[in-house]
């Protein structure tokens, strides 16, 4: 018998080539990627010559370890990272979205720490919900609750439904966002069937509407003789570098390859 791997006629679609013509065009590629990073760089220095904001209001956090101001978040170090993760009081569980980002906190967390920097997540949930949730996913990295604060307002990731939803005053990722639609029994349209927004919102036990009046996003702060500043700030796809997935799946063969909402939390694969 010929046990010998039998040739198949290839079906691919894909541009195919020699090892040769392959070299060419990834030294080639190689050229616009250096220029990237050069320019990755250089926006990293211009994050980092942004004004600081000396913060003066007095936030509390709940915290595992108790209430909590913002300098406490620091946990002793002098610049704090903030995670603001889309879990609201009347969702009953973690957004999916902002959980797949979230599975690779753990793993940066422990470095940044002796790096002089704290990595943490903020949530409007009340405390019990974020550990609960936290205990289900496995998670350590510290995640505070801004209940009854202002602070998830004040950085653009939390707005109401009557004065800012329903009238047009949503500001978010530096820029103003037309008021929601209105059904003729008083609530919220819902705009986004079969997306990642109304998919999500399913997932989090809640409505469109109720879901997206929360917001994902990141800011970052310093502490420095004993005041606490603002330093930057990103929204939206500026968190596309911090999903650790993305970068890998954009050197992947096939790259992002998205239809909707393919992913799922980490502990839901399978179950559908």
């Amino acid at each position: 018998m010929d046990t010998r791997t039998k040739k198949t006629e290839a079906t691919t679609t894909h541009a195919t080539g020699t090892r040769e013509e392959w070299l060419a065009a990834r030294l080639a590629l190689l050229v616009a990627e250096k220029d990237l990073t050069r320019r990755s760089d250089e926006l990293a220095r211009q994050r980092q010559a942004l004004p600081w904001v000396r913060i003066d209001k007095a936030y509390r956090f709940d915290t595992d370890e108790g209430s909590a101001s913002l300098a406490d978040l620091f946990h002793g170090r002098s610049q704090l990272l903030v995670y603001h993760y889309m879990f609201g009081p009347d969702y009953k569980a973690g957004c999916a979205t902002c959980s797949t980002i979230a599975d690779g906190f753990d793993g940066f967390a422990v470095h940044l720490a002796h790096h002089d920097v704290t990595l943490g997540a903020v949530s409007r949930a009340p405390l019990a919900k974020l550990q609960a949730y936290k205990r289900r996913m496995g998670w350590t990295f510290p995640w505070a609750s801004s209940f009854g604060s202002d602070f998830n307002a004040d950085f653009n990731v939390s707005f109401t439904e009557a004065q800012q939803q329903r009238e047009g005053g949503i500001e978010y990722n530096y820029r103003r966002e037309p008021a929601w639609a209105v059904r003729s029994d008083g609530g919220m349209a819902n705009r986004m069937p079969g997306t990642p927004v109304g998919d999500n919102a399913a997932t989090a036990g809640t409505d469109p509407a109720t879901y997206i009046r929360e917001r994902p996003g990141m800011s970052a702060f310093v502490l420095e003789d004993d005041v606490v500043y603002h330093t930057y700030s990103t929204f939206a796809r500026g968190l596309d570098a911090l999903w650790g997935m993305y970068p890998w799946l954009d050197r992947a063969p096939k790259g992002r390859n998205e239809t909707g909402m393919w992913w799922r939390r980490h502990d839901e694969y399978g179950k559908r």
